[in-house]
């Protein structure tokens, strides 16, 4: 196996064990938020609102499966439909009061662990991985 290859395969290893410890993690912190609703409701902030086409759209997922999530967290009262200003046939989902607040706190919590993981970091070591993970972040939107 070639060093890049090796690389590669830690690579790959490391971001496997990274997504599952984020998936346990964030079980344990707001057991009622997992991953994916959380990944929701960040991209409703972030989006101001959006229909549930354009998250299957973004996250790749089938229609039925983001309906799913969608119709769980308005359930749990975090997130809410309102009707498209512009098209009074289309539904655009938004962050609901529960949803803001549920969101600040895991945020706030996640903030917590990672400083704390990361807290006995070399200044320079922690800038330059935040720059790898930007930068790997950018390739990885650029070739989905």
């Amino acid at each position: 196996m070639s060093a890049r290859e090796s690389s590669l395969d830690t690579v790959q290893r490391e971001l496997t064990a990274f997504a599952r410890r984020a998936r346990a993690t964030a079980a344990r912190m707001h057991p009622e938020l997992s991953l994916v609703a959380y990944t929701i409701l960040a991209h409703l902030e972030e989006r101001q609102g959006c229909r549930a086409t354009d998250l299957a759209a973004h996250y790749l997922l089938d229609k039925s499966t983001v309906s799913r999530q969608v119709a769980a967290l308005e359930k749990l009262g975090f997130i809410e439909r309102r009707v498209d200003d512009t098209d009074h046939r289309v539904q655009v989902l938004h962050l609901a009061p529960g949803g803001i607040e549920i969101l600040a706190a895991a945020r706030a919590s996640r903030q917590e662990s990672v400083q704390v993981r990361l807290a006995a970091w070399d200044p320079e070591d922690l800038e330059r991985f935040a720059r790898y993970l930007v930068r790997y972040n950018a390739d990885a939107a650029a070739h989905p």
